[in-house]
């Protein structure tokens, strides 16, 4: 772990728990074994990823990230009052740490802000951006799986701690993974604590097909990116031009299927091993489930939470959660 002390620079504090590049390897090899291909969409965020995921946050099409962001700006005052002077705020999967801005201005004289994210260039370009913003602010950078068991660091300051999960990324869990994630942060953060959890809602299938299948192509350029990384990481040999971004909206389930889909009979090299590919099969990255407001509430029951308060936008189509521990 490399600890790095604040400094009138903007250093942060940087906690490194990052999972070793091994895993990633592993993981690879695993998902191309199955009948049923797949890798993990925690790889999608290397640095390039993390870019291009900046990107469609700002895409027409892709709603989620200016609908949260407006139903910050107009919680926030209410956030603030909940949770009181003096916070430590937590960021889970912070990226550009962009909407805890709309937080950190509104709370009264906030503590301690904490960043937890895989990509480390990412999240320390990030950290140190925001430390130099806020410079009576306590920053730390964790460089981490959050779904994973690390140790949270000191924070200085008295307040309440509020854990703060935007962009509907407990979508990407399935069920029971995303039940087992709230119940490991409602022990972590303890007595008296809230988190605050960005939801997408169920709607329109033609708006979820558009907001993850671009006109402009930035979604499939972030799944491809994906096989790109293994061909640098991990010398493979994927023909990025062989695979074809696909995203499907199933109703019955409530989630888009994210899958890369092969256009051609074709074979890739990993290591020693070889894997083949036939014509359109399909390689799963990720689910991304939408939830009715009751039904996330309930969820958030039976991890240990009680849901205080729900804040949306006019449309209806995002949900803002906001969550406290006993």
């Amino acid at each position: 772990m490399l600890d790095m002390r604040p400094s009138e620079a903007g250093l942060i504090a940087f906690h490194d728990h990052a999972p070793e590049e091994e895993s990633f390897l592993e993981a690879t090899l695993e998902g191309l074994s199955r009948p049923d291909k797949a890798i993990p969409c925690r790889f999608l965020y290397d640095e390039r990823g993390s870019a291009l995921f900046d990107q469609i946050c700002e895409l027409e099409e892709y709603y989620p990230t200016r609908t949260e962001t407006g139903i910050l700006k107009a919680c926030a005052p209410e956030i603030a009052r909940r949770i009181g002077p003096a916070a430590q705020l937590i960021e889970l999967g912070s990226g550009s740490s962009v909407k805890v801005r709309v937080l950190l201005e509104a709370f009264d004289h906030p503590a301690a802000y904490v960043a937890v994210d895989v990509s480390r260039a990412h999240l320390l370009r990030a950290a140190r951006r925001l430390a130099a913003d806020f410079p009576d602010l306590e920053v730390a950078a964790i460089c981490a799986d959050y779904a994973a068991a690390f140790p949270l660091p000191e924070l200085g300051g008295g307040g309440r701690r509020l854990a703060f999960f935007p962009g509907s990324t407990i979508g990407n869990l399935e069920p029971e993974a995303a039940l087992a994630f709230l119940k490991l942060w409602a022990r972590r953060l303890g007595p008296g604590a809230a988190m605050l959890v960005g939801v997408d809602l169920r709607k329109d299938p033609g708006v979820l097909h558009a907001a993850y299948d671009d006109s402009l192509g930035v979604t499939a350029a972030f799944s491809l990116n994906l096989l790109a990384r293994a061909n640098r990481e991990l010398g493979a040999d994927f023909d990025l031009g062989g695979f074809r971004h696909e995203a499907r909206y199933d109703q019955g389930k409530g989630r888009i299927e994210i899958h890369l889909r092969s256009l051609k009979d074709q074979g890739v090299r990993l290591g020693r091993r070889s894997f083949a590919f036939g014509r359109g099969e399909r390689m799963h990255l990720e689910h991304s489930y939408k939830y009715e407001i009751g039904q996330f509430q309930d969820l958030a029951r039976a991890a240990g939470f009680r849901p205080d308060a729900v804040f949306t936008d006019p449309a209806g189509l995002f949900s803002v959660h906001y969550l406290t521990t006993s």
